[in-house]
C-alpha cells in the first residue's frame, strides 16, 4: 500500500509542474482541475477569452495520453451534432453509427450557454449518467469521461443561461483571471522567440506522467483519506448555512454537501496527507458552492458578489478544533 501512496505522490507531483510549465502563473487553477479528473466530476470554467483554457484541457488529456474534443456550442447546434447518429450506408442498406465528439475522455464545452435548451440537456445526461442515447440505443461514453465547460463572463448577448439543475451538475466552479505581470511577461517572451504555446505543449509534454491506472488508484485511495466526525459536521453546517443566509434565495442541496466532502478529500491527496484538514474545506467552499447558490435581487443589485457571501458564511461558521 505504501509502494501504491508514493506512486500516487510522485504522478500527481509530476503532473502539477509539467501543467505548471505550460499554464503559467495559474498553479490555483491547474490545482482545481486536477480535482475535478480525478473526482470523475466536470467543472465550469470562466473567464475571459485568451487565458489558456483550452490549452489547459488539452494538456490534461496529453500528460495523461487520452483522447480530447472540443465542441463549439452554437445557437443552432442540435443534439446530434455533439451525441452522433446514424447514418444509413447504401452498399450494405444498414444504419452505422457515427460517433459524435463526445465520445472522447476530456471534452471542452466551449461557450456552453450559446446553446439552446435541448443541445444542453443532451450533454446534461452525458454528464449524469456517462451514456447518450441515439435512435433508441443508449450507448456508454469513456470510463473517466469529464467535461469542462466555458462560459464568457462578460458577454451574454444571445446566450441561454444554463439552468440551475445543469449548474449543479457541475463539481466545481474554476473562476480564471489575468496572470500576474510577471508571469505574463514570461509567456510573452517565449513567444516572442518564435516558441507559441503549442510547441511548449508538445515539448514539455513529451511522455505522459498520468494514464488512467493512476487515475483509478487516486479514486481508490480515496477510501483511507480520514475524515473526522466533527468535520463532516462542519460541511454540513457549511451548506446548511447558505439555505438560511439572508442574501441568499436558493441554498445549496445535499449534493453541495457531497462534493464539498468529495474535493476536500482529493485535495488532501493532491497535498500529500491522508486527512482531510478545515482548510481543506474553506479551501473548497467557494469552487463548490459559488455556481450552486443564488442572491436574492435586492443584494445584488446594491453589487453584492457571492464570493463575498461565501466568504462571509466561512468566517461565521466555528471551526472544529
Amino acid at each position: 500500500m505504501e509502494n501504491t501512496t508514493e506512486i500516487i505522490k510522485e504522478s500527481i507531483q509530476k503532473a502539477k509542474e509539467s501543467l505548471a510549465r505550460i499554464i503559467i502563473g495559474q498553479d490555483r487553477v491547474i490545482e482545481l482541475a486536477l480535482i475535478t479528473v480525478f473526482s470523475g466530476g466536470h467543472a465550469l470554467l470562466e473567464g475571459v477569452p485568451g487565458i489558456a483554457k483550452t490549452l489547459m484541457v488539452k494538456s490534461i488529456a496529453k500528460i495523461i495520453s487520452t483522447s480530447f474534443n472540443r465542441i463549439q456550442f452554437t445557437p443552432d447546434l442540435m443534439p446530434s451534432d455533439i451525441t452522433g447518429n446514424n447514418v444509413f450506408n447504401m452498399k450494405t442498406s444498414e444504419f452505422t453509427l457515427v460517433k459524435g465528439p463526445i465520445f472522447s475522455c476530456f471534452v471542452l464545452a466551449d461557450e456552453i450557454n450559446r446553446a439552446p435548451a435541448k443541445t444542453q440537456a443532451a450533454l446534461l445526461q452525458a454528464m449524469q449518467e456517462k451514456q447518450v442515447s441515439i435512435d433508441g440505443r443508449t450507448y456508454q461514453l469513456p470510463k473517466n469521461f469529464t467535461v469542462f465547460a466555458t462560459q464568457n463572463p462578460i458577454e451574454f448577448e444571445g446566450t441561454y443561461p444554463l439552468p440551475e439543475a445543469m449548474k449543479d451538475r457541475f463539481l466545481i466552479k474554476i473562476s480564471i483571471d489575468y496572470p500576474l505581470e510577471q508571469d505574463e511577461l514570461t509567456l510573452i517572451s517565449r513567444i516572442s522567440q518564435n516558441d507559441s504555446q503549442e510547441d511548449n505543449l508538445d515539448k514539455e509534454l513529451c511522455k505522459e506522467v498520468l494514464n488512467e491506472h493512476i487515475l483509478s488508484m487516486v479514486k481508490e485511495s480515496l477510501n483511507i483519506i480520514t475524515v473526522k466526525d466533527e468535520l463532516i459536521r462542519y460541511i454540513v453546517k457549511l451548506v446548511r448555512k447558505t439555505r438560511e443566509f439572508p442574501p441568499i434565495l436558493v441554498g445549496g442541496s445535499p449534493r453541495a454537501s457531497q462534493a464539498l466532502l468529495q474535493t476536500s478529500r482529493i485535495l488532501a491527496v493532491i497535498r500529500n496527507r491522508d486527512f482531510v484538514t478545515p482548510d481543506d474545506i474553506k479551501d473548497m467552499a467557494l469552487p463548490v458552492l459559488a455556481h450552486r447558490l443564488i442572491l436574492r435581487p435586492e443584494y445584488e443589485i446594491e453589487g453584492l458578489r457571492m464570493e463575498e457571501v461565501i466568504n462571509d458564511i466561512v468566517r461565521q461558521c466555528e471551526i472544529p478544533r
